[in-house]
């Protein structure tokens, strides 16, 4: 099928506005990496100074939800937007984002430009992933359930990397690379710095616990909020959904923006950090209507979850 249609911004904007939603900042996108990383440390800290149920519940889900921010900022650097040096750009999502989670810029960056070419059509690489919404409400908490529980986290990251060991063939990826090596210098540097400061059971307990449980829900969460039941059209305003995120559904599921999902598919090449300044002028703009918005994800739960009969999970 043809691609999606695309917005030009000159037929929205005026010079000025499109100007100030399309400019990079030198220091932004180091500045969010800094960020997430401090919360990972900081959530971390506050279990090791408090150690109880409840701040350990509360490091996990901050953890994870960083965990996710960080795919999200290697997301961002898939579209040359995380730093306007390029070289700078790629290190960023490769050493300090998408080694900690175990991704590749280089292998997704094509993946998720075809998912922009062809959003919502057959051809687009992530039509799996909205495609069996809506389901009953069961079958979203046995997601979830198999998501916090591990078994998410299992079926992709390790369950592959048996097969590798016990000589099943692996086809071989599109784009040579080896996010398995940044992932274990940069995770031995979490190791070794951990267990010299005496807490060797902490990249266990408070890194991997989180990547298993906690960020595999909320990434499928983002997923369901950004294009289930979008409806899409040829319009461009409906190829993905914006959720309005409170203050607690930003800290916990929706970092960095990533809930301004329709407005980065109408002008993907705007920085994440001006997302919400070009929600603001389509709003001021009458665009409201057009787009796909939903109030919380309390919304987008109940919308993906709203099939009366039986289904498969």
């Amino acid at each position: 099928m043809p691609s999606v249609t695309r917005v030009d911004p000159k037929t929205i904007f005026t010079p000025d506005e499109w100007a100030k939603i399309s400019k990079q900042s030198v220091f932004m996108g180091p500045l969010l990496v800094l960020s997430a990383w401090a919360v990972i440390i900081g959530a971390g800290a506050l279990f090791i100074w408090m150690p109880n149920p409840i701040t350990y519940v509360l490091a996990v889900m901050l953890i994870g939800t960083r965990q996710l921010g960080l795919a999200i900022l290697e997301h961002e650097a898939a579209h040359g937007t995380l730093h306007p040096n390029a070289k700078v750009n790629d290190w960023l999502a490769e050493w300090l984002c998408g080694a900690a989670v175990g991704g590749s810029l280089k292998r997704y960056r094509p993946y998720h430009l075809t998912h922009h070419k062809y959003t919502e059509q057959p051809e687009d690489p992530d039509i799996g992933l909205s495609k069996p919404f809506p389901v009953t409400k069961g079958s979203i908490a046995r997601k979830f359930m198999r998501d916090l529980t591990g078994q998410t986290f299992y079926k992709q990251r390790i369950a592959p990397f048996v097969k590798q060991l016990t000589g099943a063939k692996r086809k071989p990826p599109r784009v040579p690379d080896n996010p398995g090596l940044r992932f274990w210098v940069l995770n031995g540097v979490i190791i070794v710095v951990t267990s010299a400061l005496g807490y060797w059971w902490a990249w266990l307990a408070l890194w991997i616990v989180p990547m298993a449980t906690w960020f595999p829900l909320v990434t499928r969460l983002r997923s369901m909020a950004e294009h289930a039941m979008v409806n899409t059209q040829e319009d461009p305003f409906t190829h993905a959904r914006t959720t309005i995120a409170n203050p607690l559904e930003r800290l916990f599921i929706a970092p960095f923006w990533v809930h301004y999902h329709c407005e980065h598919h109408c002008f993907m090449y705007v920085p994440c950090y001006n997302l919400e300044k070009a929600h603001k002028l389509l709003l001021g703009k009458g665009f409201r209507e057009q787009m796909r918005i939903t109030k919380g994800y309390a919304e987008v739960l109940r919308r993906c979850g709203s099939k009366d009969v039986p289904a498969a999970a």
